[in-house]
């Protein structure tokens, strides 16, 4: 998933709720919801909580509505670059790059925290996941393997399922703690072992001219 700070520009909001979703989700990413009042985000934004709650119900409101928007945005943002991509390999590789880049501005408890305290924001997370992630990812795999660069015997409903739920993992601090695992790494290594399991010989060429790419392009 591509993790990033929602963009609220031209979305029809008025100037003083892009002000909010965008400083509340700032403060959420960074710091988890649980952690982040009402007040803390009034004072963030130097306004009052009454003008939040001209706008918002309450704080499950605000992170329902910041999640609707931050979703919305994820699939324009896959849909993009499956449509700009020349082939499936470049696909996966731009998605990974821009998870990876916004890995380390994410608090690792965050979904955590929606799941137990805020039930309609994590099942407006869990449709997207189940529903446009993992097709979205076994699309590149149908595609992959069309174009040569991905094993003919894979199963891509199999794979696409296993991806997305290995991507979630990387969130649990009971098994990658952030004191000890850079996220940014540990996202890394486990994309690199997907990779390499679906991989031709011909994909195999591909991807290390990518990696070498990246490797290049971040010295």
């Amino acid at each position: 998933m591509i993790l990033e700070f929602p963009k609220f520009k031209s979305k029809g909001f008025s100037v003083v709720k892009e002000k909010i979703l965008e400083g509340a989700s700032k403060l959420f990413f960074k710091y988890g919801v649980r952690s982040v009042t009402m007040d803390d985000v009034a004072s963030n934004l130097s306004i009052s909580k009454k003008t939040i709650y001209q706008f918002f119900k309450n704080k499950d409101d605000l992170v329902t509505s910041i999640s609707k928007e931050h979703m919305a945005e994820e699939k324009d943002d896959y849909l993009q670059i499956e449509d700009c991509s020349t082939n499936a390999l470049e696909e996966i590789m731009e998605v990974s790059q821009c998870f990876r880049r916004h890995m380390n501005e994410i608090n690792p408890k965050l979904l955590f925290e929606l799941k137990k305290y805020h039930s309609v924001a994590w099942n407006i997370y869990v449709q997207f996941k189940t529903d446009f992630i993992k097709n979205h990812i076994k699309r590149n795999i149908e595609r992959g393997i069309s174009e040569g660069y991905y094993r003919g015997d894979l199963n891509p409903d199999i794979l696409s399922t296993f991806r997305v739920e290995q991507v979630e993992l990387i969130f649990d601090e009971q098994i990658f703690p952030r004191e000890k695992y850079d996220f940014a790494d540990v996202q890394m290594q486990l994309f690199d072992h997907f990779i390499q399991g679906l991989l031709t010989d011909k994909g195999r060429a591909l991807y290390s001219n990518y990696f070498k790419s990246i490797i290049n392009s971040q010295a």
